[in-house]
């Protein structure tokens, strides 16, 4: 079955940190954009950041210089590090994968199921 599958998220007081990993079953192609989305309470969803296979990245400017997206191909993982935590990063992540193959079989717009981050002292 081709999914995403995040974990990592919790409860975190402002200034703290927390790395979300996404496990990704289905193959990653080279013009695969993985992404980080989050939505906050009666907000839309945003982006948060993305990665190529090539290793280029992109960052929404409210995170840019505190959050890091990053992957290991070998364990076919995206990870989003996440520092100087604020209450408004508050929010569901969700990881996305624009185009996967699995089993000969192409998907599109791959969701997982999210993981709550909360900051709160």
């Amino acid at each position: 079955q081709v999914q995403l599958v995040e974990s990592g998220g919790g409860l975190v007081q402002p200034g703290g940190s927390l790395r979300l990993s996404c496990a990704v079953s289905g193959t990653i192609v080279s013009n695969t954009v993985m992404g980080w989305y989050r939505q906050a309470p009666g907000k839309q969803r945003e982006l948060v950041a993305t990665i190529v296979r090539g290793g280029s990245t992109k960052y929404a400017d409210s995170v840019k210089g505190r959050f890091t997206i990053s992957r290991d191909n070998a364990k076919n993982t995206v990870y989003l590090q996440m520092n100087s935590l604020k209450p408004e990063d508050t929010a569901v992540y969700y990881c996305n994968a624009d185009r996967l193959i699995f089993d000969s079989k192409w998907y599109f717009e791959v969701w997982g199921q999210g993981t709550l981050v909360t900051v709160s002292s």
